[in-house]
């Protein structure tokens, strides 16, 4: 596996596929690899040739009073994971490489870059579509690959391909879950044994959305209402949303008539967690 430091390096390499017509697939992480991000690996190496993994973990991503400081980096065994997979190239830039002293120049999705962890996380997404527009600037993949954990993100990182012409395929590949439910997610390493139990809370909701919808309820507020209920009985979680969106506007809906993505966000101790489901009438 080549290790890129650069992006001149990471270029190089990429030319080096182009030029021999190889078909390459990329899949950019921030590192503390988990079942979830080798999932998308193995994706990638059964639809292309060659394949890219980035490990940075993106500044801009992160607000004020985040866990920028504290993000899990294990490059050591990150690395030793992407070797056992056979990655071709490993991409780890320094924030310096990436972004050049007094640059003021951000991509953002406007009107789905406020919405779900956008409106509880001010500028996250564009910290997202800034970085993921650059990585793709230079690694310039044919197919680039997303968990559907991150459907919020998926969606937006969508819009901002379709809307810059960029010339890469997203692919958006399902949810790797711990054997008892839990989405897999680096921040769960944050999580003590009392913390683990209750995160389980964010699926057991979701699980009960889904079975309402399965029998037969279609109001959304309903539906919300009842995983939320589910939520605020355990201990030590703390909402931050829980709503029923478009998967492709991420606007809210009111009856689930088409395909509907329920999403929740919530603190757990004091590590927040994402999770989701699509419904499909």
């Amino acid at each position: 596996m080549k290790i890129c430091k650069t992006i001149a390096d990471m270029r190089a390499a990429s030319r080096a596929a182009r030029h021999s017509e190889k078909r390459l697939g990329f899949v950019p992480t921030m590192g503390a690899l988990h079942e979830g991000h080798l999932s998308l690996v193995r994706a990638a190496k059964a639809k292309c040739d060659v394949v890219a993994v980035s490990i940075f973990v993106n500044p801009l991503q992160f607000g004020p009073g985040e866990d920028l400081a504290k993000y899990p980096r294990t490059f050591e065994p990150d690395r030793e994971l992407l070797e056992k997979e056979d990655v071709d190239t490993l991409f780890a830039p320094t924030p310096e490489e990436m972004y050049p002293a007094r640059a003021v120049t951000y991509v953002t999705v406007e009107g789905l870059g406020e919405k779900l962890c956008g409106r509880s996380r001010p500028g996250h997404f564009r910290g997202v579509t800034t970085v993921v527009a650059k990585l793709f600037h230079i690694v310039e993949p044919d197919m680039a690959f997303f968990g559907q954990k991150d459907a919020a993100q998926a969606t937006i990182v969508r819009r901002m391909v379709r809307d810059l012409n960029l010339p890469v395929e997203i692919v958006v590949c399902p949810i790797v879950r711990e054997p008892d439910g839990l989405a897999t997610s680096s921040r769960n390493a944050y999580l003590n044994p009392q913390d683990r139990k209750s995160a389980l809370a964010l699926n057991r909701a979701l699980s009960e959305v889904k079975s309402r919808f399965d029998q037969g309820e279609r109001n959304a507020s309903s539906l919300i209402a009842t995983g939320k209920q589910m939520l605020t009985r355990e201990i030590g979680v703390h909402p931050d949303y829980l709503e029923i969106v478009d998967p492709a506007t991420l606007d809210p809906v009111r009856e689930v008539t088409s395909s509907a993505l329920v999403a929740v966000a919530a603190f757990v101790g004091k590590t927040r967690l994402i999770d989701n489901i699509l419904l499909n009438p």
